[in-house]
């Protein structure tokens, strides 16, 4: 399947930014938080992106598993426009229909009942533990080794890595124990315990995917144990995983789910979905946030689902993951791991050096550990592209 974006890169749209210019500015005026690649971008199509040289790259990162659909897919760069002219915010103080008929979109595609709307991934993390404390009055939460649900305070307290954590103690930590672990898990979990939060596939560690029978074990002990079962859909959701969520290939049903990242094809949105009476837990004032599920979000989130449907993307994440893992195999890799176009690769290589040898080479990578990759491309991918790439990697090693 053809991808329907322009991968012509038109002269006169070109940034005339010069790159080593604007690194010095950016040095001097913005907080020093991000260790970023040696490239200006200025301009995306489907799966490419240019930078302001000029030179192309073929995007293997999607924006951290964001532009699904692809970079500025023409019907939601439309939806966007069209709302623009029409509404950009009014607040949570009114009510607005993109927003409802977002949450319904939600609610078909997920089977919870009820959406609450923020601005990411982190905040709906947020938005979780604090309905989790509403709904049970219990402040200890088990989360899994090698977790990652965010840098916010309270996601901070159940993200594993310790070197995040460390200057910001103290925190509300939760009891960490390994991924995949039943015993583990039920020795965690206790009458006390509020919640378990658990991604599907972890990407942040290097793209560990759950045993079936783990979440399913998961959610016997939290019923067992009058704990919540939180399922982190983040990076997992709209088509990522060759489902429409990750969840779906495990046949369980959380009492909540966080999602954000791919929703409205890059622009910012999250949402915190629950099932049942938990979703009747929240009274109003309870929570909030001034720009959550705005209309112009939501008319990119709609405009972006209706792409995944249209061009049936989750079908095609299943087909082209397939395809990705076939071609890593040729690469004499340690390991390889995933669900759909959500694929690790653990390499006897420095995978540091291959990132920045593959940006040379017009491919953008990510690396996720010393030895691994994390490749999440937008769902529209062509194997000739994931051909390149691989070819790409192989010249690099």
């Amino acid at each position: 399947m053809k991808s329907k974006q322009s991968l012509v890169m038109e002269p006169e749209a070109m940034s005339m930014i010069e790159k080593n210019d604007l690194k010095a500015r950016e040095a001097k005026a913005i907080i020093q938080t991000y260790a970023r690649q040696d490239v200006a971008i200025v301009r995306g199509s489907g799966v490419r992106v240019w930078d302001s040289d000029g030179k192309e790259y073929l995007d293997f990162v999607a924006g951290i598993a964001v532009n699904n659909v692809g970079h500025c897919h023409p019907t939601v760069a439309r939806a966007i426009a069209r709302q623009a002219e029409r509404l950009i915010h009014t607040s949570n103080l009114y009510y607005t229909e993109n927003q409802v008929l977002l949450a319904e979109e939600l609610k078909a595609l997920t089977g919870m009942d009820r959406a609450y709307f923020c601005n990411s991934g982190a905040e709906s993390v947020e938005a979780a533990l604090k309905l989790t404390r509403r709904a049970t009055g219990k402040s200890k939460i088990v989360a899994a080794e090698r977790a990652f649900h965010g840098r916010t305070l309270g996601a901070l307290g159940i993200t594993y890595k310790s070197v995040y954590r460390e200057p910001f103690r103290p925190l509300n930590e939760a009891a960490f124990v390994p991924y995949n672990d039943v015993e583990a898990l039920k020795a965690a979990v206790t009458s006390e315990t509020g919640a378990v939060i658990l991604e599907p596939v972890q990407g942040e560690a290097g793209v560990y995917v759950a045993d079936a029978e783990y979440l399913r074990a998961a959610r016997q002990i939290c019923d067992d144990r009058g704990a919540l079962l939180i399922f982190d859909e983040v990076q997992t959701g709209f088509g990522r995983t060759g489902k429409w969520f990750g969840k779906d290939h495990f046949g369980v049903k959380p009492d909540i789910m966080t999602l954000a990242k791919a929703m409205a094809g890059g622009l910012p949105i999250g949402a915190m979905l629950a099932a049942g009476s938990v979703s009747e837990i929240f009274q109003k004032g309870d929570h909030g946030s001034t720009f959550a599920g705005g209309p112009l979000i939501c008319a990119g989130a709609l405009a972006c689902i209706q792409v995944i449907k249209e061009e049936k993307l989750v079908e095609r994440s299943e087909e082209m993951g397939a395809y990705l893992k076939s071609q890593l195999a040729k690469l004499a890799a340690r390991q390889i791991r995933g669900l759909g176009l959500m694929v690790g690769l653990d390499l006897d290589a420095d995978c540091k050096s291959l990132v920045e040898k593959a940006l040379a080479k017009g491919v953008l990578l990510n690396s996720t550990g010393e030895h691994t990759l994390r490749f999440v491309p937008p769902l529209v991918v062509e194997k000739e592209e994931i051909d390149r790439m691989v070819s790409v990697i192989e010249q690099s090693l």
